[in-house]
């Protein structure tokens, strides 16, 4: 058999390297598969691995053996990598839900539903905007560079929003 290195032309190098990938992809999401819990997951790892492998195709060594460990050294790395990213997602999340926890107030107790009901009936744009700045504490600027808009135009938008939750407040709060 030919080795990869062998080849001179990038078209022959390509149909060796979809060569090998037809060979070895089928060991390599068993692999995948024996090592996470969903099918879907070991789909993605497969596809991320592969796409690794076409992006460095000059790095295969020209070995059928030595090309098949460096696939599964790839591989090795992208489960790696997922799991690292897995771990961290999580960390992520039990430390909110415990600063949530620890902390007695909710979002929902510090603004209340009538404000929310009433940022509700703005335009979607205009409701992140306001929320922006006033739950966030961007500026109109940071807003504008946040939003990729043109500062000029999150101030007039900014503006109009506060004229309609004026207006939305006082009919809300008239006791007729």
């Amino acid at each position: 058999m030919r080795s990869l290195r062998a080849l001179s032309s990038g078209r022959d190098r390509g149909a060796e390297v979809a060569r090998l990938v037809e060979r070895e992809s089928g060991s390599l999401l068993n692999y995948f598969l024996r090592r996470t819990a969903a099918a879907e997951d070991a789909a993605d790892l497969l596809g991320e691995t592969l796409l690794i492998v076409w992006r460095r195709e000059s790095s295969i060594p020209g070995d059928e053996n030595q090309s098949r460990m460096w696939l599964f050294g790839i591989a090795r790395k992208v489960l790696s990598g997922q799991r690292r990213s897995t771990n961290r997602r999580s960390a992520l999340t039990n430390r909110l839900i415990t600063e949530l926890t620890a902390n007695d107030r909710t979002v929902t107790d510090d603004v209340g539903e009538g404000v929310r009901e009433v940022i509700g009936l703005l335009d979607e744009k205009d409701q992140e905007i306001i929320r922006l700045v006033y739950w966030d504490g961007f500026t109109l600027t940071e807003v504008a560079q946040l939003l990729h808009s043109r500062p000029a135009t999150i101030r007039s938008r900014h503006a109009r929003a506060r004229t309609k939750l004026r207006n939305a407040f006082a009919q809300h709060c008239d006791p007729d």
